[in-house]
């Protein structure tokens, strides 16, 4: 799943459209752009990093780090983002089944920029699964597999 091409005629979400997708409000809400995406198959996103975010302040002060969990949990609103296009998830709540496998390679850092891949793996009704991987420049950050649940 190290594929982070994008498409020439590439299916965009700005924070606006995101924002009309997902359920999440700020501060939770953990993906910036979808640089592209399938609906109810995988979408590529970003998360900009600023200095200025809240959760710096105390992880850790003098040397800041974005939480691990906040990267999964990135990489499952990428996946959200892939899943709510599709006309038939419209207006739907997903939320974490299960995390498995989760492997935090390196870290991130104020000023880095994620860069997230989620692929839809199964489906069926209401539950499914995904696995995920984000980077900091070519340098693997975080990656997992997960489950979900539509509510």
């Amino acid at each position: 799943m190290n594929e982070f091409d994008v498409r020439e005629n590439a299916n965009v979400l700005t924070c606006d459209d995101i924002e009309k997708i997902l359920p999440h409000r700020q501060p939770m809400i953990m993906v910036d752009k979808i640089l592209d995406y399938e609906p109810e198959k995988w979408a590529i996103g970003v998360r900009m990093m600023s200095r200025n975010e809240p959760v710096f302040a105390g992880h850790f002060p003098g040397y800041p780090v974005f939480p691990g969990v906040l990267s999964l949990e990135a990489i499952a609103q990428c996946g959200a983002c892939a899943l709510l296009t599709s006309d038939k998830f419209k207006g739907k709540m997903p939320m974490f089944g299960s995390i498995k496998n989760a492997r935090f390679k390196s870290q991130v850092r104020p000023g880095d920029v994620l860069t997230i891949k989620t692929e839809l793996t199964n489906m069926k009704a209401n539950v499914g699964m995904a696995e995920g991987e984000a980077y900091v420049g070519n340098k693997l950050a975080v990656k997992c597999s997960f489950s979900f649940v539509i509510v």
